[in-house]
């Protein structure tokens, strides 16, 4: 016997269509890439989206089309999201930190047949559209009076075109489960892969995210996605902001901590996402200007592992909540937060930094399990390592055109390429990526416990550890540092500050210190590069 609830399929317009209703008035806030700050509303945003809509399938555009966009978090951009996937095509967002060969890879891959540009990457599009045989034409997010000259054919600024709509539209209805989004992987070996997001997934994952031990976001929040709208969906602040309604400031180019301060204080933003990177720009700030965050109450860290000094200063120097994140592309991206259990919500101190440096608990909607090299499910004890698998509504059950098959088995388990433990508690940690991780003398040493540890040295502004050959064991680490400006702290001073923190065999055979690090279009460490750099370095214990 099936129940006789009501069919209302999930369809991502129909987020925007609610913060129309409930939330009209509710202000997006923007600072524009022409410069000036811009104010809309969820009412607006909506009106501006049904006119895309309208204007895409003038433009002959259709179910099933991928709609590219390059282009930084502003309200110009959530319009042409909602108008894209309200005819039933799909936006693909492009990181414009990738190489222009890149890109135009991806762009072929899916055979983008449009693209919405920020001005800012109009002279990046005119290297490569030439060679992305599909596309079409091109909408630059701006209006007439910025247009720039250009040498890309059939293109239009987005509010001439735009103009050109009266609004007079209605959604595109079709099945939940239809590709609303795209987004491509940008894995450090190997061709990008693509995720392609439905509807249904899209806007369950909305609602994962903003739940109480999730983001726990509410329409009483105003947001500040720092994160950008091409990773992966902004970390789904994206469908989640209009979801419930919450103020939204969109931070356009400007990622610089004063650029970034300036937004959180003066549209009294109570709650921020982005990677590690973005927070310690920001604090440097702080500290260089004596200046505080009296309105910013959360901030969720992800991307890379987040490192203890950050969220210490954050809690003790700001009063302002961290709450450690991971996910992937392929995942919509959540797939765990740490937030505090009743067990843990009294600890203080060091003992809560423990617990806050894992990666947390999954959401209901992700199912996870660590396993070892034969597929054996592992125990929840917090220190036996495996292979980090998961599943659930909102995790890729392939990739586009077939990629990566060996990473999705039949149970439906992703297999995420990282390696961690599972305490009895349910929190996640990860302690490597599968390939980085360091085997000596048949043990595992985490890089990333080694990372976080060194980067809390005063002196060290990045770390990454990496293993090196060894005649003995195998493998032994040698940790890589960029020092701070005008500091200069020896491997002594280094070794001596890490020592007594991990197990003695983990500790840095040896630390070699460089003016950079190279990092992938993503800002996470590109071990492959420094692993070639070093490749014929010699261990002192060797």
């Amino acid at each position: 016997m099936l129940g006789l609830m009501q069919e209302w399929p999930l369809l991502c317009h129909k987020l925007i269509d609610h913060a129309e209703r409930q939330h009209g008035g509710r202000e997006v806030v923007s600072r524009s890439i022409e410069g000036p700050i811009v104010r809309t509303t969820f009412a607006e945003i909506h009106r501006r989206s049904l006119k895309v809509a309208q204007r895409l399938e003038r433009d002959g555009f259709r179910l099933g089309d991928r709609i590219a966009t390059l282009a930084w978090n502003t309200a110009r951009h959530v319009e042409a999201w909602y108008g894209i996937m309200g005819i039933g095509a799909i936006y693909h967002t492009l990181n414009p930190r990738l190489f222009p060969e890149q890109i135009a890879w991806i762009m072929n891959n899916a055979e983008d047949k449009a693209i919405f540009v920020d001005l800012t990457f109009v002279p990046l599009l005119e290297k490569i559209a030439g060679a992305v045989r599909s596309l079409r034409r091109v909408i630059v997010l701006t209006d007439r009076a910025h247009m720039p000259q250009t040498s890309l054919a059939n293109t239009v600024s987005y509010e001439e075109w735009l103009a050109e709509a009266d609004g007079d539209f209605a959604w595109k209805t079709f099945d939940e489960n239809t590709a609303a989004g795209m987004c491509y992987t940008s894995g450090t070996t190997g061709d990008p892969k693509g995720v392609l997001y439905s509807h249904r997934s899209n806007v369950l994952h909305a609602m994962m995210a903003a739940m109480p031990d999730a983001m726990g976001i509410s329409t009483r929040d105003v947001i500040l996605p720092v994160v950008p709208m091409f990773h992966a969906n902004a970390w789904g602040l994206g469908q989640s902001g209009p979801m419930i309604g919450a103020k939204l400031v969109m931070p356009g180019c400007k990622m610089d901590g004063a650029s970034i301060y300036e937004l959180l204080d003066t549209e009294k933003v109570t709650f921020s996402a982005a990677v590690p990177t973005v927070w310690m720009m920001l604090l440097q700030h702080l500290e260089e200007t004596g200046k505080k965050l009296p309105h910013l109450k959360k901030v969720v860290i992800g991307g890379s592992s987040c490192p203890r000094a950050i969220t210490a200063k954050f809690q003790d120097n700001y009063d302002v909540q961290v709450v450690h994140a991971w996910g992937m592309t392929e995942m919509s991206p959540l797939g765990t937060l740490c937030t505090l259990k009743p067990q843990y919500e009294t600890l203080t101190g060091e003992a809560r930094l423990d617990v806050q440096g894992k990666q947390g608990f999954p959401p209901f909607g992700v199912e996870m399990k660590v396993t070892d090299d034969d597929d054996n499910a592992l125990p929840w004890d917090g220190k036996t390592f495996g292979h980090l698998k998961v599943r659930g509504p909102a995790v890729a059950r392939a990739y586009y055109g077939g990629a990566g098959a060996e990473q999705f088995d039949a149970d439906g388990w992703f297999d995420t390429g990282d390696v961690a433990h599972i305490d009895a508690s349910g929190y996640m940690q990860i302690t490597d990526r599968a390939k980085d991780v360091i085997k000596s003398g048949g043990e595992w040493i985490s890089t990333i416990d080694l990372e976080n540890l060194a980067v809390g040295h005063p002196d060290v502004a990045e770390a990454a550890a990496i293993g090196i050959p060894h005649s003995k064991w195998g493998e032994r680490p040698l940790l890589v540092v960029v020092r701070k400006p005008g500091r200069e702290p020896s491997k002594g001073d280094i070794l001596t500050f890490m020592s007594g923190k991990v197990a003695k065999w983990w500790m840095p055979d040896d630390v070699a210190f460089v003016g950079e690090i190279p990092h992938t279009a993503t800002g996470k460490i590109q071990k492959t590069s420094l692993r070639d750099q070093f490749k014929d370095y010699r261990l002192p214990t060797d």
